[in-house]
């Protein structure tokens, strides 16, 4: 019978052959080994089977909140889409000019958004109209032109225009327009002599996705609203100050200026407090921006 045990498994094959070795006479210490190695493959054997076998047990879903899900035993929030009502991200530009002195100056500007209309009529602003047939800007932005085609004058001090001029009676109140997708109330950052008289309010606006500081400039006004200071917040539709001519006798009116900081600043107001509005307007800490992309359209559907 042993030939035979050639062609069975080789475990059991051992397992049968000490069997039959041990049946007629006690086992050799050494067969004992031998036999106890066969079991504990076989037992092995068994349970790497039974192993395969089992059903993968399934796992135990967590009960998420609405809007969430369930990612491994964490719920975590579903991924939203981007709100597209948010404002678009503008980029700025590098552009230059002769000075009146003749020097070539470069700077960033950051012009109008294409999709935003050119009509300066289709905004919103913080007075009302004051020219023929309700229009409001007697001279707009032009930073983003070529130099022969930016504002000169024998009475102005400075080549070309960062800003909007509107007209209107000196003592007009000038009431507070947040920018569009504005969180929160205006800033007062600074007050003080600029444009003349100015004051300089610093908006915080989600735009592209992201939170980002604009500075509002009110220049030539003929003073600030009573009891405005360094970081009084001004809510939409309180008095900012009032229309003049201070630093600008030719022209009653508005000077309204904006310029998108770089970046945030916990010091912004102690860094005003020591060097004045210059520090707000140098280039190293805010970029000049065609007001246009900021302020609210007067119809959204327009």
């Amino acid at each position: 019978m042993l030939p035979l045990l050639r062609h069975l498994p080789t475990t059991t094959g051992l397992l049968l052959g000490a069997a039959l070795l041990f049946a007629k006479r006690p086992p050799h210490p050494r067969g004992q080994a031998l036999l106890a190695q066969a079991a504990a493959e076989q037992e092995a054997a068994e349970q790497e089977a039974r192993a395969r076998l089992a059903p993968i047990p399934t796992p135990t879903l967590l009960h998420c909140a609405a809007g969430e899900f369930d990612d491994d035993g964490t719920c975590l929030p579903m991924p939203t889409e981007p709100d597209l009502d948010e404002g678009t991200d503008a980029p700025a530009f590098q552009n230059g000019h002769h000075e009146k002195s003749g020097k070539w100056s470069l700077y960033e500007q950051i012009p109008r958004l294409p999709e935003r209309p050119a009509d300066y009529d289709a905004y919103v602003y913080p007075i009302p109209a004051g020219m023929p047939n309700g229009h409001y800007v007697v001279s707009g932005y032009d930073l983003h032109l070529d130099d022969a085609h930016q504002r000169r004058g024998r009475n102005l001090s400075h080549v070309g225009h960062g800003g909007l001029d509107i007209p209107q009676v000196k003592g007009m109140p000038i009431k507070m327009v947040p920018m569009e997708h504005q969180e929160g109330d205006a800033i007062v950052v600074f007050t003080g002599k600029y444009f003349g008289t100015t004051v300089i309010t610093l908006h915080t606006v989600r735009e592209a996705g992201m939170l980002r500081e604009y500075l509002l400039f009110f220049g030539h006004l003929d003073g600030p609203a009573p009891g405005l200071k360094l970081g009084t917040p001004i809510p939409e539709g309180g008095i900012v100050g009032f229309v003049g001519d201070t630093g600008s006798p030719e022209l009653v009116h508005l000077h309204y200026e904006v310029r998108r900081m770089r970046a945030h600043h916990d010091d912004l107001l102690d860094s005003v407090r020591k060097i004045g509005a210059g520090y707000l307007a140098d280039d190293a800490i805010s970029i000049i921006c065609d007001p246009r992309n900021v302020i609210p359209l007067r119809n959204k559907d327009r």
